[in-house]
């Protein structure tokens, strides 16, 4: 009974692969499950000697949607991976009932520009993030880039390209700029090569329309261990404190794995 007031099992809704290896799943939400857009919980599923194998997803939906979406990359030698991209519509997922997380906009203090640059699922926190009208209200422009290897590897393209959601005024919507990165091949309409190669050329702006400014940017980083390392280089070499509980700061930056 104890375990059940901390997680619950909750049922597929929808299964969507971008790839063989990813792919989107969508589940029904527990009553007492609140979050902040930007954070993760965690997501189980029984094991070979049936103990349930917890690893944590960051939301896709916004805090006001009744469904959750998560974003997942198969690793093949992985335990849980492999076992949620054989679940189909109707099957159990446990989740979480308490959030985590502090890639959310209360971090920061101020700003009129918001940057959000991601790898490869990375990229899940920002769409609840876009999901949630409040961003939309605080920020004059909002950026997002979103960086992969190999061009069908970009998730969310479409949606993010058009981007609209019900719970966002379509007046607003202007304000969004949105690029993508392909590292390891040549792609029309994409930029290429590593996000932080782009920062360091100049280019990055340019495609943006935009100049960084450590006074009114404020940057959102999401991706995998060496992207988050180089990037936090870059950004704290270029004047950008990271953002503290206590020393509110222009950075923010959670690895995704």
């Amino acid at each position: 009974m104890q375990a059940q007031t901390k997680y619950s099992p909750q049922t597929v809704t929808g299964m969507h692969f971008w790839t063989p290896t990813i792919f989107s799943i969508k589940t029904t939400r527990p009553p007492g499950l609140h979050f902040t857009a930007g954070q993760f919980v965690r997501l189980g599923l029984p094991g070979d000697d049936g103990e349930l194998i917890w690893r944590a997803y960051s939301f896709v939906n916004s805090p006001a949607e009744d469904t959750l979406e998560f974003y997942v990359i198969t690793i093949p030698e992985g335990q849980l991976t492999p076992r949620l991209a054989a679940l189909k519509v109707g099957d159990e997922l446990f989740v979480d009932h308490t959030a985590y997380g502090f890639l959310t906009l209360d971090r920061f203090t101020g700003g009129e520009d918001l940057w959000l640059l991601a790898t490869g699922t990375g990229l899940a926190p920002f769409i609840s993030i876009l999901r949630d009208p409040a961003v939309w209200r605080r920020f004059e422009r909002i950026f997002v880039v979103h960086s992969v290897r190999w061009e069908r590897d970009l998730a969310y393209y479409e949606a993010l390209k058009h981007f609209s959601h019900p719970d966002v005024d379509p007046a607003l919507v202007h304000k969004l700029r949105f690029a993508v990165s392909v590292t390891r091949e040549q792609t029309q309409g994409a930029l290429s090569g590593r996000i932080t190669s782009l920062l360091s050329s100049g280019e990055l702006e340019k495609a943006m329309g935009a100049t960084l400014d450590p006074a009114t940017s404020r940057i959102m980083v999401c991706g995998n261990p060496d992207m988050i390392k180089e990037l936090r280089a870059w950004f704290t070499g270029n004047g950008y404190a990271v953002s503290r509980t206590a020393t509110p700061g222009p950075l923010v930056l959670e690895k995704q794995w």
